[in-house]
């Protein structure tokens, strides 16, 4: 039976995506460790390093699919070493030729190189659930572009906003995130094949060029210097991997807040047959919402550990490195499913319209006291009428009066404006500013930015 999670049947969707977890499941894994030793002994076959006879035959014979796993991880226990019982079982597969598998490198040559194999697919799920969450924000960013709505700072009313802008600010994040995938794409997808302490010396004056060949061979860059002590390609990784997380989790719990009873703007994908509570029937709780902010804290806390592995003893040490091991599957994996969470929700949900415009004027006409404050600064200066202004909104606020029945009662204001003036005024469509431009600012820089799908 599984004991994480992301393994269980009943609710491992909540965790993980078949698609990512199998990129960092045990047999892929090995897999690419069977993939790096075939590389890199056609690389010294072709250099005349080893016979070239025995790189084919290396090449042909080596199949991860046919070796024995639960054979292999009792040699482990025996052999106490994480890839010598793999080495040992190519070996077999190999006959006279496995002599020459492994060829002057070291444990970490492979696993590191493996490691990255398994990124390079991960990498590439996650720029495309990327790209596709960009494409959904741009499409309901346009649709609710004029749509107005409260903009709320420290949890209270402020002014009116549209739907689109909110969407839009949330669409530049991701356009951004996507040239910082863009960016360190080269830097993080870089193999390792130097030896043991990066030297080449068991490799000889070919070392480099076995390295470049079969990194080459297997579509990972080539590093400048072995990298076994420097662990910063995977910490840069799961930055990013935190800053894509930090946004769908802010996304998640901005929805979430937005689908409260009281709120009642926008309602998360439901239906039929899909429960909110075992014992009130009535609830139809945000669900899926709850599910997508709950990951960015442990993506955090996993990321926190990458960056401990940036810490390695002299040239190399087995503590830092397993960190990795354990970390770098559950942020890709926990990323994966707020992607396709999101995703679903954003293609599900339901915007209220309605009660968008009927939170607007939940205040009473207080959400205009800005826009009521400058005009009348316009006659009187800005300072005198906020003083002015601000005791109007304390008393309509107090009093639970309508804030036009205030400002027109006052003997100094009710001197300076007509009611048809603060009946435009306190309307809450002419003051969303700039909003709806700045929309189609952001995905015009989103078309032009050649990171979304044509």
């Amino acid at each position: 039976m599984a004991s994480h999670l992301i393994d269980f049947l009943l609710i491992g969707n909540n965790f993980g995506t078949p698609e990512m977890c199998a990129v960092w499941s045990e047999h892929n894994r090995l897999t690419k460790q069977v993939d790096v030793e075939v590389a890199l002994a056609l690389a010294e076959g072709e250099l005349g390093v080893i016979p070239a006879d025995a790189a084919q035959t290396i090449a042909a014979k080596a199949d991860a699919s046919a070796l024995n796993v639960e054979e292999i991880a009792q040699d482990a226990v025996r052999m106490k070493h994480s890839l010598m019982p793999t080495i040992t079982a190519i070996q077999k597969q190999c006959g006279d030729a496995g002599e020459y598998i492994h060829y002057g490198v070291t444990t970490q040559d492979i696993v590191d190189t493996a490691t990255v194999l398994q990124l390079q697919q991960a990498f590439a799920i996650v720029e495309r659930d990327t790209q596709l969450m960009a494409v959904e924000l741009k499409r309901l960013a346009k649709k609710y572009q004029h749509t107005p709505m409260t903009g709320r700072t420290h949890g209270m009313q402020a002014l009116p906003t549209t739907f689109g802008f909110k969407l839009a600010v949330w669409l530049d994040e991701f356009v951004r995130h996507l040239e910082r995938l863009k960016e360190i794409k080269a830097r993080v997808l870089v193999g390792n094949v130097n030896g043991a302490i990066g030297t080449y010396a068991s490799l000889g004056e070919l070392g480099p060029q076995i390295e470049r060949l079969t990194l080459g061979k297997l579509g990972l860059g080539t590093p400048n210097i072995g990298w076994q002590s420097a662990r910063d390609r995977f910490s840069e990784y799961a930055s990013v991997v935190v800053l894509i997380s930090g946004t769908l989790g802010k996304i998640g719990n901005e929805l979430y807040n937005l689908m409260r009873t009281e709120i009642n703007e926008v309602e998360e994908p439901f239906s039929a047959g899909k429960i909110g509570s075992t014992t009130m029937p009535h609830k139809r709780n945000p669900s899926a919402l709850e599910g997508l902010a709950s990951l960015t804290a442990p993506i955090f806390k996993s990321a926190s550990l990458i960056h401990e592995s940036m810490k390695v003893e002299h040239e190399r040490d087995a503590m830092s490195w397993r960190a990795e091991w354990i970390a770098l599957p559950e942020v890709n994996i926990y990323l994966s499913a707020q992607l396709q969470n999101a995703l679903g929700i954003l293609r599900g949900m339901s915007v209220n319209e309605k009660q968008m415009l009927a939170n607007l004027e939940l205040q009473n006409g207080l959400l205009l006291s800005e826009k009521v404050m400058f005009e009348i600064g316009k006659r009187m200066g800005k300072q005198t009428a906020h003083h002015l202004v601000y005791e109007c909104s304390m008393k309509a606020f107090e009093q639970n009066r309508h804030f036009k029945e205030v400002l027109l009662e006052d003997p100094v204001l009710s001197a300076q404006v007509t009611a048809q003036e603060l009946d435009a005024w306190l309307n809450p469509v002419n003051y969303l500013g700039c909003a709806p431009q700045k929309v189609d600012d952001v995905i015009r820089y989103a078309d032009n930015s050649g990171l979304l799908p044509a």
